[in-house]
């Protein structure tokens, strides 16, 4: 048996007037290459600046500890998805901006974050990219070892990579400067994480 004490703690609105900020998980998605991690870096230092609290929760980051030992099968990747919105939805609870870089390939994973963390919590922001593109910059030598044959189910090659049907906001990193991308970025989160008076 199992007894849950959520009754028992401070609630989610007591922590957001503490903190003076709209607690949400800010989640940028895309292949990898993209720069997503890249943009959720950045955006974070922004807003630490800014004055807000955030935490921020990254693929590579996560599966060198949390989500150790899960593959990238449809299954595991269902699960990778399924904790990374759990400890969300922890962050979110305790009044906390939560930023997400996952590539979340299939809009299956997308409307399963979605269910866990509340739609009206949810921010997803698009990062699109070619492939060709990521395939170039290539910033973690993972194109060149799906070139080699040492990378299965690879997202864009032989696991396929879903565009959202809507996001709530698209960068195109291939179309638009880093620095431009970042500014848009940045102002549209602010939108969404200041504290009403």
């Amino acid at each position: 048996m199992i007894y849950p004490i959520y009754s028992q703690m401070l609630s989610r609105a007591e922590r957001e007037k503490k903190l003076k900020q709209k607690a949400k998980v800010i989640w940028l998605f895309g292949l990898s290459g993209s720069g997503k991690s890249t943009l959720t870096t950045a955006l974070e230092h922004r807003l630490f600046i800014d004055g807000y609290v955030t935490a921020l929760l990254d693929g590579d980051n996560l599966r060198d500890g949390l989500n150790k030992g899960l593959g990238f099968t449809d299954v595991d990747r269902e699960e990778n998805i399924r904790r990374v919105a759990e400890v969300s939805k922890l962050f979110l609870n305790s009044g906390v901006i939560c930023l997400n870089s996952f590539i979340t390939p299939k809009e299956s994973l997308r409307e399963s974050a979605r269910k866990i963390i509340g739609a009206e919590n949810l921010i997803e922001i698009y990062v699109e990219c070619s492939f060709e593109t990521c395939q170039k910059r290539d910033v973690k030598g993972l194109y060149r070892r799906v070139q080699a044959g040492l990378v299965p189910n690879f997202t864009g090659k032989e696991s396929a990579f879903e565009p959202p049907k809507q996001a709530h906001l698209t960068l195109n990193t291939e179309a638009t400067p880093l620095e431009e991308s970042l500014e848009t970025l940045h102002r549209f989160v602010l939108e969404q994480i200041r504290a009403t008076a």
